[in-house]
């Protein structure tokens, strides 16, 4: 480098003094060019043309670097020296740059959901939980366990609570037609359990709107439903004309289906809830509907029907018509209070209600439908209140024991419950003379 600078410093030595060959000075002029394009190419300064570069390292050829000429930081001209010169996109585009020099944005609400979010000069930042929407497929295993753990305890307000952490989305309205499916399949009890739920259910996580839309549901599946529940019609339209007792269903329900309805099933039961709604009743719910029946029942109705369930098979002596109403009342636990009306009634009667109870009593007794249990006990609480008894029936001693001999030959009781049944001797004194000693 020093030898190459030695020899220009002398070759401009020589120009100056008069010295050069033509031949020395063109081919000093050529190395000069060559060199100059050399510097431009790696130049990024957009403001100096090549010509102004030549004349410059014409006139001081040590003044630029090795390196060519710094370029500014951010600087968006070209580097190819063409164009106006001006920034690329007018001065609105490139990293950073969220437009024109002058723009106005409009004033924009803060995102909670955005990154920048700033929760404490925002305030209070609420989070929410997002639920996903239950698929049509899960829905009816998402829905039975809840409706038949419904069927144990008879809380619809656990029910609400577990309906509304569901999102059910626009399927919300199945969840009544699958209760109301369920419970055709199930007992008495379980079918009133179902109309107060849907009582329950419309105002706080169902619509009228909804409930109806299920009922439509049920009426087109009734065909279907008739396959495992023959009486299904005459349910339905039970659960119908309750529904809209109970204001769960608007009362133009059964008025648009009207001439309109081509099933001879779901004509059934719009007609019986039809029957059901114009029928005078002293309550403005149809409460008794489905019958008395489940433990859920005060026990004074219990006592009321088993009282009627016995008068009427004194009059028609139907055994399976009362088998049939006991078992309606599903309280197998408390079926003493049958054992113990059916004593009173032949203690405090004549004639051959003695026969007829005994009768019924090993009938249940036969069938399993009375537990010796069950036997035991409403017997046992005869004997316990026959002095009591005995103040309205003289008698009531002697028919007492002539009834459990009969019941003990008929095979309704046990020989131990006969022997505690207790007895009212006669005392008599012996004589006169014996002081007045009373004769065992």
């Amino acid at each position: 480098v020093q030898s190459c600078r030695f020899n220009d410093e002398a070759a401009l030595e020589a120009e100056v003094n008069g010295n050069w060959t033509p031949q020395e000075k063109a081919l000093h002029e050529a190395r000069l060019k060559a060199k100059a394009k050399r510097r431009v190419r790696k130049s990024s300064s957009r403001s100096e043309s090549l010509s102004e570069s030549l004349s410059g390292e014409l006139a001081d050829g040590d003044s630029y670097s090795s390196k060519g000429k710094v370029p500014v930081p951010n600087d968006r001209k070209s580097r190819t020296g063409k164009g106006r010169g001006l920034p690329k996109k007018g001065g609105a585009g490139g990293k950073g740059v969220w437009g024109a020099a002058g723009m106005v944005y409009e004033v924009e609400e803060p995102d909670v959901k955005d990154p920048n979010y700033d929760e404490v000069a925002q305030g209070d930042t609420v989070y929410a939980t997002v639920v996903p929407e239950v698929d049509e497929r899960e829905l009816e295993k998402t829905v039975n366990p809840i409706v038949r753990e419904y069927f144990e305890h008879g809380d619809t307000k656990e029910v609400q609570m577990l309906l509304k952490e569901l999102n059910l989305g626009h399927h919300k309205y199945e969840f009544s037609s699958l209760a109301v499916s369920l419970s055709l399949e199930g007992k008495a009890s379980h079918r009133e359990l179902t109309s107060r739920l849907l009582r329950d259910l419309v105002g706080k996580v169902l619509s009228e709107s909804d409930m109806a839309r299920a009922f439509d549901k049920i009426l087109k599946e009734l065909p279907d439903l008739m396959l495992d529940t023959p009486e299904a019609p005459q349910m339905l339209g039970q659960f119908i004309a309750r529904a809209i007792a109970d204001h769960a269903l608007p009362m133009a329900f059964l008025d648009r289906y009207k001439g309109k309805v081509d099933c001879d099933h779901a004509r059934a039961a719009l007609d019986r809830a039809a029957v059901l709604l114009s029928m005078k009743r002293e309550m403005v719910r149809l409460d008794n509907v489905w019958g008395v029946g489940g433990g859920l029942r005060p026990v004074k109705h219990l006592v009321k029907e088993m009282n009627f369930l016995l008068k009427e098979y004194l009059v028609s002596g139907e055994v399976k018509e009362a088998e049939r109403c006991l078992r309606d009342l599903e309280v197998p636990h408390f079926h003493h209070e049958l054992v113990y009306e059916a004593v009173v009634m032949v203690l405090e009667s004549k004639g051959d209600t003695a026969v007829k109870m005994c009768k019924l009593l090993q009938a249940f007794w036969k069938i399993g439908l009375i537990t010796v249990d069950q036997m035991n006990r409403g017997f046992q609480r005869v004997y316990d209140e026959l002095p009591e008894i005995n103040l309205d029936v003289p008698h009531a001693h002697s028919i007492m024991e002539s009834f459990t001999d009969l019941c003990y030959q008929e095979s309704v009781i046990t020989k131990q419950l006969r022997d505690s049944c207790p007895s009212r001797g006669r005392k008599r004194f012996v004589s006169e003379g014996d002081g007045g000693l009373i004769k065992n």
